[in-house]
């Protein structure tokens, strides 16, 4: 980024960004791009965001992960679910209990009810 007598000059990927900033009464800057140069940077943006919603949860939570995606607040629920096989779980110590986060999903998923 370059500045030029309070013209800023960047460049996002193949566009130029010109910053030429105007100040108002209230002390704000009010920074003014180029159609290509917004487009761009707003894509980037969106690219940005998502990469972000991309990262996967972890496939074993724990019970209040578990209660949380399946909206319930009841531990003796969860149990429920848990004894009669509807959703997954692992048992690696004798009190820690995960459960399997895509068997919940697929629990919520086939308890889905289409639209009339």
């Amino acid at each position: 980024m370059d500045s030029y007598g309070g013209l800023t000059i960047a460049t996002v990927g193949t566009a130029l960004l010109t910053f030429t900033p105007f100040t108002e009464n209230n002390g704000m800057e009010i920074i003014c791009l180029q159609d290509e140069a917004f487009y761009t940077l707003i894509e980037r943006v969106i690219e940005r965001v998502q990469q972000k919603q991309t990262i996967k949860t972890d496939k074993w939570v724990s019970g209040e992960e578990a209660m949380k995606a399946l909206r319930i607040t009841s531990k003796t629920t969860l149990q429920k679910l848990r004894d009669e096989g509807k959703i997954r779980f692992s048992q690696p110590e004798k009190k820690i209990i995960l459960y399997d986060m895509d068997s919940i999903l697929a629990y919520l998923h086939n308890h889905a009810k289409e639209p009339f």
